[in-house]
Formats: C-alpha cells, sequence, structure tokens
C-alpha cells in the first residue's frame, strides 16, 4: 500500500486572509520573529497496491487538479510513501 501526502497552499498572488489573521496574532502575542505564516489543506490518501510509480503519479495529479486543489487559486505537491498492509 501506498500513502499519498498531500498539501494544497494558495498561489503566491492569492490573498489569504485566515493567515493573515494568525500571523497578526502572533505579533500580538510577542512572536515578532515569525515573518510569514502559510495555511492550507493537508490529505492522505491510502492508495492500494497494483500501479507503478508512473501510474500512481498521475492518479494523484488526476485526483489534485479535479477534486482536492483550486487551479485557479492553489497549487499542491505531494510524497508518496510506502506502507505496510494493515495485518
Amino acid at each position: 500500500m501506498a500513502l499519498a501526502k498531500v498539501y494544497v497552499n494558495y498561489k503566491k498572488s492569492i490573498l489569504n486572509p485566515e493567515a493573515e489573521a494568525v500571523h497578526k496574532a502572533l505579533k500580538r502575542l510577542g512572536y515578532s520573529d515569525v515573518e510569514d505564516v502559510k495555511l492550507g489543506k493537508y490529505f492522505e490518501l491510502t492508495v492500494a497496491d497494483g500501479k507503478t510509480k508512473a501510474e500512481l503519479d498521475a492518479e494523484i495529479n488526476e485526483i489534485c487538479d479535479k477534486l482536492l486543489a483550486n487551479y485557479n487559486m492553489e497549487n499542491y505537491h505531494y510524497e508518496i510513501v510506502e506502507t505496510e498492509a494493515a495485518q
């Protein structure tokens, strides 16, 4: 089995009010060394065995493009980790 860890964040050109609010709150709490905050989404997709790495990459990209990320506003990246099947 494989675990795809998918990270989705806003593009740099998109204003993220939630991240800005967290950044301002951190400053008010005295964490002045925090220069920027990114806020996004995280998904874990457990995928059954039987696909090559290329096929799995293609499938994860398709899932992200069709459902998990809004191409106009967000970027995504992912990592695939091999896992052991549950006993």
